[in-house]
């Protein structure tokens, strides 16, 4: 029989493994951060043979004569691909490609990875910086509740558990606020597709008039532009930090019904208007909301070959047809480059309900942005595969995603989303706004606008 010491000992151990409760970072651990590590965590070193450069404070200025008109210009156009992975020489580099990358290779002939040099473009304010580094020694993780935290956009910047690494990525910085149009096609395996346009609008609390407080992260709200059975359609989300302690509030407007409704199935798996049913809720941004329907695992930082630097596919030049192919976008218009990455398991929890049973996340080390999902059913089988290119923002120091990519496995079908070639509107940033337009009898007047 083991001792009651043991007993204890053993007790404690599965505490800290299952990722229920850990403490803030050491005073010696934060220092780390702009040293050996970056301001947000990331190894500042290169790799062995070089392939990964250091980090040197990233992409922080537009180019030359640049104008917000123009799109965000490539500053790596020059560049030829150092060598394309495809179904015939994938298995070559199969330890350095995420296994739903592997999977969109094998199954379709016209799915191709041009490979670039590596860039380490990624770069946020030197007030985030900041942010991050001193409050990193009183921001912890108790049983999913997130404590000490005032407003920091990295709060786990040597992360213990998977869950501490999800959060660095919903609770990234968006700039303050944003304001942008864009549109997203649902393109079935025939290549028969439409276009669902988009309008949304996102203000970090403390940039309200008067600036809230407590425990809401941003207020958001986005109004559906086309097709016609969806246009006018509006949605208003309270976005709390802390979702165990309180679920976020939802509303929309039916400009059908002309009425404003609560929607509190505004989270998890519920699926997304105008996608076809390829993604649901928790899959906007790449991923977003609670996670508490998942045990989450760190599985470990690797070298792998994933979306980055994705300027090309955002040209203002191409129409959308340039960009849409059947079973996927058009392969060269794609970079990718060698990067760490952070793996996160996700698996659905013994009890909760969701249409995904597994999710493993691919995080980018040098900004914590989603680079690539691999969604499996319940019964264990992969199911979709979600692509997300990483772009760095060079004008407003925010690390954005030009394109994202939801694949289906078994039907074929694909939805391509954050495309805005054909608008002429550029992002806005530092959005502010006055709280009262962030309310629900607000949102009748947007809807008819």
């Amino acid at each position: 029989m083991k001792s009651p010491r043991r007993l204890v000992a053993a007790a404690v151990c599965c505490l800290f493994l299952n990722g229920t409760s850990w403490a803030a970072l050491t005073a010696a651990e934060a220092d780390k951060l702009g040293k050996e590590l970056t301001p947000t965590g990331a190894t500042k070193a290169g790799n062995a043979d070089g392939s990964i450069p250091a980090w040197e404070g990233g992409l922080t200025k537009p180019p030359a004569g640049w104008k917000a008109e123009q799109g965000y210009v490539d500053p790596f156009a020059n560049e030829k691909p150092t060598l394309t992975i495809n179904a015939a020489n994938a298995d070559q580099y199969k330890d350095k490609l995420p296994t739903g990358l592997m999977a969109l290779l094998k199954k379709y002939p016209n799915f191709a990875m041009p490979v670039y040099p590596t860039h380490r473009t990624a770069a946020l304010p030197q007030s985030v910086y900041e942010k991050a580094k001193g409050e990193a020694t009183r921001i912890s993780l108790n049983n999913g509740h997130i404590e000490g935290r005032d407003d920091s956009h990295i709060p786990f910047p040597i992360p213990k558990t998977g869950e501490e690494a999800i959060l660095n990525y919903t609770m990234r910085y968006f700039g303050g606020g944003y304001e942008r149009e864009y549109s997203w096609f649902p393109v079935r395996a025939n290549g028969d597709t439409y276009r669902v346009g988009y309008v949304d609008r996102l203000v970090a609390a403390k940039n309200f008039d008067p600036p809230q407080t407590g425990n809401l992260l941003f207020a958001f709200y986005s109004r559906y532009t086309s097709p016609a059975t969806l246009d006018g359609t509006v949605y208003l989300v309270h976005e709390p930090v802390d979702q165990v302690k309180e679920s976020r509030s939802a509303w929309i407007y039916n400009s059908g019904l002309r009425r404003v409704r609560r929607a509190p199935d505004l989270a998890y798996d519920n699926i997304a208007d105008g996608s076809e049913a390829m993604r649901v809720t928790d899959q906007y941004f790449g991923f977003n909301g609670a996670t508490d329907r998942y045990d989450w695992k760190l599985v470990g930082k690797k070298e792998m070959y994933v979306p980055y630097n994705s300027y090309k596919i955002g040209d203002k030049k191409l129409k959308y047809g340039d960009i849409l192919d059947k079973n996927t976008v058009k392969s060269d218009l794609m970079r990718y480059e060698l990067h760490r990455v952070w793996i996160v398991e996700a698996t659905l929890k013994a009890g909760q309900k969701h249409i995904y049973g597994k999710r493993v996340f691919y995080l980018d080390e040098d900004s914590w942005m989603l680079l690539e999902e691999d969604a499996y059913d319940t019964r264990g089988q992969l199911w979709r595969v979600a692509v997300h290119g990483f772009r760095q923002n060079y004008d407003a120091l925010v690390p954005w995603h030009g394109i994202e990519i939801w694949h289906d496995l078994v039907n074929g079908n694909y939805l391509a989303s954050h495309l805005d070639n054909e608008v002429k509107q550029p992002i806005k940033y530092d959005v502010k706004a006055k709280w009262s337009e962030f309310q629900p009898d607000a949102l009748r007047r947007a809807g008819t606008r």
